[in-house]
């Protein structure tokens, strides 16, 4: 029997956009070699990957030191001139007040089982966005809470050791092929993907285009085969 949902943060509950990371765009694209935004962005998250990629065990960074790194590489390689605390505040700001989907609200209050928020953002940020939101999560779990980013298993692993569930009761939903659905399986988790733009590409892995998909399979409450064969017809 599924018994929890695990769900990503960004990209899954709330969107890539907002005030402050549009702010933060104009900035640097105003004040550095950089003028597109769409080339900025794709340069942006390509480094935090990277940054969150190599950061692990000992050598592990916060969210808040893989910022200002990131901010530094845009000195360094785009000739960013500009007030770098400003900006580190402005992506604070994003991580808590990025919009949430439109079928967010209606998954959390409908939803017949407990959701824990896996993210990779400091569980500080997103517990404002949970509160700013009025989204009622079970629990959430960070990155800073083992030392490790997604897809490493321990953050997994962590949700499982909070929820109390064992690896077969638990459903992930997230938007990263790489981060969320392998991240998952590692930890031999059942993982969906939520691909709103339907343009998911791997066939090895059930995709929704919405949460209602979801939300409909786990009203059902049915047991775990018919659970993952209704999954399978869903995703057709």
């Amino acid at each position: 029997m599924i018994k929890a949902v695990f769900m990503d943060y960004t990209g899954t509950i709330v969107q890539e956009t907002g005030k402050e990371i549009q702010k933060t765009v104009m900035i640097i694209c105003q004040n550095s070699s950089l003028h597109d935004p769409e080339t900025l962005l794709k340069e942006w998250w390509g480094v935090i990957k990277k940054l969150e990629e190599a950061s692990y065990g000992d050598s592990y960074l916060t969210e808040d030191e893989i910022a200002d790194r990131a901010l530094q590489y845009f000195v360094d390689n785009f000739r960013l001139r500009a007030d770098l605390e400003e900006l580190h505040r402005l992506i604070q700001g994003f991580w808590v007040n990025a919009p949430i989907f439109p079928d967010v609200r209606n998954f959390f209050e409908r939803c017949p089982l407990p959701i824990y928020v896996i993210s990779n953002n400091g569980v500080q940020y997103v517990d404002q966005a949970m509160k700013l939101n009025n989204l009622l999560p079970a629990g959430i779990v960070c990155a800073d809470m083992v030392r490790a980013y997604k897809p490493h298993r321990e953050l997994f692993e962590k949700a499982l050791e909070i929820s109390g569930c064992n690896s077969d009761e638990v459903l992930h939903v997230g938007d990263s092929y790489q981060s969320d659905a392998l991240g998952a399986l590692s930890a031999g988790i059942k993982p969906v993907l939520i691909d709103r733009k339907g343009i998911n590409g791997h066939s090895d892995i059930i995709s929704v285009k919405d949460l209602a998909n979801v939300l409909a399979l786990l009203h059902s409450r049915r047991r775990d085969k018919d659970f993952a064969e209704d999954m399978t017809n869903f995703s057709k």
